[in-house]
Formats: structure tokens, C-alpha cells, sequence
């Protein structure tokens, strides 16, 4: 393994987040860039909410910070300092990633959804007329749902313990995806062929499965994100069923990649992106 040196002209990223103990990505980024001859590091940065505007505009200001990873809870909160937002953003009200372009303006997109998409396609899943269950209508869910409507799944159901989030992501996803069945449910609905757990449930020890999984096969795909080495309880519940199966660590390996291609197209042009509010 290549030893990373940081100097004065070393380019600062961060991941931000609360909690923050948990993430991987300062390794995993550090790592990458040290591999490519590129004199980065990626940094975890834990933000309290009640310092979060303060803390947010103190390191957007660092000169030599070049990007953002952001994570729970503040995906939605960061549209906000955003000059300018990708396609997924725009759709779901959240970002997970900022990079700073050469004028000093910031661009900000979501990669949860392609992320998870690349993973089961890397396992050989087939997703087009998938029937999905999907628990929790946060940053992560708003992606994955998205990334799924777009591959062609035939509907999904959005199961939050806040309606009103529930049906606030079915009315962003309908008018972006207008001809898909999309719609909020409180629970698993009969005749779903694919679960994803998108909440934070089973990030914590003692976590159990973020509800009523109702009636699961061997057909049907099970899908979690919460990254960990341990076997959460969404992919236990996959092995003891022989379930096919896109766990946390699937998605953020193929998330990983498309991070770093996203922090690597930072342009001197930015104008010639669609912006972020009108």
C-alpha cells in the first residue's frame, strides 16, 4: 500500500455528517487519490445541527477544500449552498455531494440512487419490472427510488413513519416520472418482488429490520444500505431465505466510483451547467 504524504499543497475533501465514527470514506478516498498520484485527503468532519449553517459556510469558505461528501442528516439541508444542482438533485430536494468548480462556485449532486444501481448490476440483478417496497423518504431513499423508477422497475411504494415525507417524495418522483406507479404505503405490499431498507435502521447494535417485511422469497431482492462488515439484520434476513441480495457495502463501492469521477470534472466553465434555482 502506498503512503499518503500531506504537505502545504495537499487539496483538503470531507465527508460531513452526525454521527460521523461510523463512515468509511476518508480510508477509501484518501487511499484512491495516494493511488492516482493525486495529492488529496479526504477528511470526517462531524457537524452538531445547532452549529450546522455556521460550521457549513466556515469550510465552503477554505480555500483549498475542493469537495464535500455529505451524509445523515443533512443531505437536504445542503441544496441549499449549492450554486447549482445535477439532474437527481434537482428531483429529489437532496445532494450527497458538492465539489468546488475553478470560479469558486459549487455544483452538488445525489449518487445514493447510482450507487445502489451499480451494485446490483455488478451481482447481475435485473431490476426492470421489479415491484419495490422501499422504507424510508430521506436523502438515500429519494435517490435509490429514483435510480430504480429511472432503470425501469414496474412501481414502488414508499414506506416512511412520516407520511408527509412519504408523500412528498411520490409527488417529486411522479412529475419527473410521470407514466410510473409510484405511491406512499404503511407497509409491504402484497406481491413485492424487491425490499430496500434506506432508512438508518440497523446502523445502531440492536437494530432491528425497519418494519414488517410481510412475505419474502427467494425471488425477491433485498436491498440495505447501511455499510458495515457485520451482517445487518435486511441481509440475515436475505441468507436465511436464500434471497439475492445488494448490501451496503455493494452500493457504496459502486457509489465510490462515481464520486470520484464527479470530483474529478470540476470545470472552468460552470456557466454550462443547469442551474441550481432560478
Amino acid at each position: 500500500m502506498m503512503t499518503t504524504r500531506i504537505n502545504g499543497a495537499t487539496r483538503l475533501y470531507g465527508i460531513m455528517g452526525n454521527p460521523i465514527a461510523q463512515v468509511r470514506s476518508p480510508e477509501t478516498f484518501t487511499q484512491a487519490y495516494t493511488t492516482a498520484g493525486i495529492n488529496a485527503v479526504m477528511l470526517p468532519i462531524q457537524i452538531l445541527p445547532e452549529h450546522f449553517e455556521l460550521c457549513v459556510k466556515g469550510l465552503m469558505a477554505l480555500g483549498n477544500l475542493d469537495g464535500l461528501i455529505v451524509t445523515v442528516p443533512y443531505k437536504a439541508r445542503m441544496v441549499a449552498f449549492a450554486n447549482r444542482l445535477g439532474d437527481t438533485a434537482r428531483c429529489i430536494g437532496a445532494l450527497n455531494a458538492l465539489r468546488r468548480e475553478a470560479d469558486g462556485s459549487w455544483t452538488g449532486d445525489m449518487f445514493d440512487g447510482a450507487g445502489f444501481i451499480v451494485g446490483a448490476q455488478r451481482k447481475g440483478y435485473e431490476l426492470a419490472k421489479r415491484r419495490v417496497a422501499l422504507f424510508g423518504a430521506g436523502g438515500a431513499g429519494s435517490a435509490i427510488a429514483c435510480g430504480l423508477l429511472a432503470a425501469g422497475v414496474e412501481s414502488i411504494a414508499i414506506i416512511d413513519p412520516n407520511a408527509e415525507h412519504a408523500e412528498s417524495l411520490t409527488q417529486a418522483l411522479r412529475r419527473t416520472f410521470p407514466a410510473c406507479d409510484v405511491r406512499p404505503a404503511a407497509g409491504v405490499p402484497a406481491g413485492s418482488n424487491m425490499i430496500v431498507n434506506a432508512s438508518t435502521v440497523g446502523m445502531r447494535p440492536g437494530d432491528g429490520l425497519p418494519g414488517d417485511i410481510g412475505t419474502v422469497t427467494a425471488d425477491t431482492l433485498i436491498g440495505d444500505v447501511i455499510n458495515t462488515d457485520a451482517k445487518t439484520p435486511m441481509i440475515e434476513l436475505a441468507l436465511r431465505h436464500g434471497c439475492p441480495y445488494v448490501a451496503g457495502k455493494d452500493m457504496h463501492a459502486g457509489q465510490g466510483e462515481a464520486l470520484l469521477a464527479f470530483f474529478a470534472a470540476a470545470t472552468a466553465a460552470p456557466s454550462q451547467q443547469s442551474p441550481a434555482h432560478s
